[in-house]
């Protein structure tokens, strides 16, 4: 009688799910009794059962002689139901919750931003007594449509210094990196589309995308950027829309995109309807600016993105987007349909932080920091037998690899029981062919504590 109601159960929940990532709409005729007995290996009369029982929750209708049917309004997005279940410690938008929400006192050296005590604190502090002694505009009334011109203004120089060339009107200020795809996703995708990443890439890509219901294609990331081969052969199988990737500094392998690598890639995308979306946050923390995409393509079927959370604060939240003219006005009607005029104070505020005289001293301070702890962590992982892909040119993050037969998920689960937040491989992979890896930020591991779990952890 258990293993009845365990069966029936099963099979309400494969519904549920179904209709809960809208896979199943209002309306839609679901598999038949018999369809679904095979599908997942029950009897007929438990799918039976198990739909009796939904369409007494007013979950599912019944039409004689036709079948069941999914009643009621179309159900709340639940991303987490979207594509293949995954193991919580490898979800994104788990790990994500994990590094927000824990307390301060958590060591989280799987987290992906720097400690608060290495961002520009007294550059935000100088800003805001700025602010609060200038007219009442910048405190109280909305931003224009493509946002605080002083500060698109320095971009724009910004971009020039790397090779880029984009006018102030080809910039568009958004409310963060993470809003700048999202905006551009609403702009170029449709249901079904289908988006390259690297993989592995940065996790929250994959969130982002499953919310806009695109299929995700991962294409090997190598030392030099993305697999070419691979790539081509995604752009024939799948004819994607968009790829996105970041510039200079790799999330999270730390690798750098080679100049051969960035043209042959180029050529591919000529043949082509792909637009590609370069994702520039990690500009500041190079020491010699690697090729960016956008400077060899021009800006025609190449966007730039970035935001200042990783150097200047996480606090305030400002982006941008740097594309061609033709794409901006829908952009920024886009803009103002999501968040109306945008955040005056904040793009002031972030203009004030990165034009401030100590802001260059600053960050050579953050990347001279940066470099020494990239040195100190691989050898304290290289001692516990957890090996670096790659030793990086700069940045944050260490991709490193096991020992043989440790699975990161199951470690990360026995660290975090310890308070070590970690960042499992298969988070990044789309695959899923990373569950021997974890991504290590170089300024979130230095306490010895961190190794002393990850000992534990791997004995055990």
């Amino acid at each position: 009688m258990r293993r009845d109601g365990t069966r029936i159960q099963t099979v309400m929940g494969e519904v549920q799910s179904k209709i809960a990532s809208r896979t199943y709409t209002p309306g839609a005729r679901i598999p038949s009794v018999r369809a679904m007995a095979q599908t997942l290996h029950v009897s007929v009369s438990t799918v039976l059962e198990a739909y009796e029982r939904l369409m007494a929750e007013g979950v599912l209708s019944s039409r004689p002689g036709s079948g069941f049917y999914v009643a009621g309004p179309v159900a709340p997005l639940a991303l987490t139901e979207l594509g293949p279940k995954l193991d919580r410690d490898v979800d994104p938008l788990w790990i994500s919750r994990q590094s927000l929400e824990t307390s301060s006192d958590a060591l989280k050296p799987g987290c992906g931003w720097l400690p608060p005590s290495w961002l520009y604190e007294a550059g935000m502090r100088k800003a805001l007594r700025n602010a609060a002694r200038s007219d009442a505009m910048k405190l109280t009334e909305y931003a224009s449509p493509l946002g605080h011109p002083p500060l698109r203004q320095f971009l724009s120089r910004r971009l020039a210094g790397i090779g880029i060339e984009a006018p102030l009107e080809q910039i568009m200020l958004t409310e963060s990196g993470t809003h700048a795809i999202d905006l551009i996703c609403r702009f170029l995708l449709e249901p079904g589309d289908t988006v390259l990443v690297d993989d592995p890439c940065y996790f929250n890509f994959h969130a982002l995308l499953k919310a806009h219901r695109v299929n995700i294609v991962g294409v090997p990331y190598t030392r030099t950027g993305p697999d070419i081969d691979a790539f081509g052969a995604a752009l024939l199988a799948h004819s994607p829309r968009l790829y996105i990737t970041n510039a200079g500094i790799h999330n999270p392998t730390g690798a750098t995109l080679s100049p051969v690598t960035a043209h042959k890639l180029l050529k591919l995308a000529d043949t082509s309807s792909l637009v590609i979306v370069e994702d520039d946050i990690f500009a500041d923390f190079e020491h010699t600016p690697a090729p960016r995409l956008s400077a060899f393509d021009g800006l025609s079927r190449v966007i730039q993105i970035g935001s200042f959370s990783k150097t200047v604060s996480a606090s305030i939240r400002c982006g941008y987007i740097a594309t061609r003219s033709d794409w901006i006005e829908s952009l920024v009607d886009l803009k103002i349909a999501t968040t109306f005029g945008g955040g005056r104070l904040g793009a002031d505020l972030i203009h004030q932080a990165i034009t401030d005289s100590g802001y260059r001293k600053h960050m050579e301070g953050v990347r001279l920091k940066l470099a020494g702890e990239m040195d100190r962590t691989v050898a304290r992982l290289q001692a516990i037998g957890i090996k670096p892909w790659m030793i990086p040119q700069a940045g944050l993050y260490l991709w490193c690899q096991l020992p043989q037969g440790k699975d990161a998920a199951t470690l990360a689960r026995a660290c975090l029981n310890e308070g070590v937040v970690l960042a499992p491989g298969n988070a990044f992979s789309q695959s899923m062919t990373a569950g021997d890896f974890l991504r290590f930020n170089v300024a979130q591991s230095a306490d010895s504590r961190i190794y002393d779990v990850l000992k534990r952890a791997l004995r055990a």
